[in-house]
């Protein structure tokens, strides 16, 4: 039977989504700009953020399922954990500056992904065209969202997988909605301090699931 997480791994997820809103708005708040903001209105982001968060979360469970599949076998099950707190570490180490981040994401752009003119002309002249907008800009890559996706590969499922990054696209959700506000320029002005949070997060993420795997092996 699939083990689901527990409330303090769903809370660390959402706490990950929201220290990670300064990065978030850096990287998105322009995109949140450009499409949804100029329709006008809150459905309109509503319905963006709804196809991101789902978009997160369907690969989320599918990582936990590949994760949850694999971990049947003992030894698979260890090498996810390692794996998992091994791009988490990374990333952390990313975030509070002490390595460089991928280049891919840094110089990642909405038109690199497969369709998305097609689907921007469609969502340009009503809110819920956002939905799809928002699905294919969920494949976007970004780096804090790549960090809650190898969280995932070391859960146990599919069910487990998509909560612990649902849990993590509910914590974006209330910075991204007040892009543009006195509130969210509040947070672009410590964003570097969101930053060593959300980077501390995730190394302490990749020291719990570090420990699990020496645990495992000892």
């Amino acid at each position: 039977m699939e083990h689901l997480p527990g409330w303090k791994d769903l809370g660390a997820m959402t706490l990950l989504g929201l220290l990670g809103a300064g990065h978030c708005l850096g990287m998105c708040g322009p995109l949140v700009a450009a499409f949804p903001a100029r329709l006008g209105g809150l459905p309109p982001h509503l319905w963006y953020h709804l196809g991101r968060v789902t978009t997160y979360t369907l690969v989320g469970a599918l990582l936990g399922a590949v994760g949850g599949t694999l971990g049947g076998v003992a030894r698979l099950q260890v090498l996810m954990g390692g794996v998992a707190a091994v791009v988490l570490l990374l990333f952390g180490l990313s975030r509070i500056g002490l390595v460089r981040e991928p280049r891919l994401m840094l110089s990642a752009s909405p038109a690199a992904i497969p369709g998305f003119d097609a689907v921007r002309r469609a969502a340009a002249s009503r809110p819920l065209g956002m939905l799809p907008l928002g699905l294919v800009m969920g494949l976007l890559p970004c780096g804090l969202s790549y960090a809650a996706f190898a969280r995932a590969l070391a859960a146990d499922g599919f069910v487990a997988g998509g909560l612990l990054v649902a849990a993590f696209g509910a914590g974006t959700l209330p910075v991204l909605l007040l892009a543009g506000t006195a509130g969210a320029a509040a947070y672009r002005r410590h964003r570097a301090l969101s930053e060593v949070l959300s980077g501390v997060l995730m190394i302490g993420m990749a020291v719990e699931l570090g420990a699990d795997v020496v645990s495992a092996l000892l």
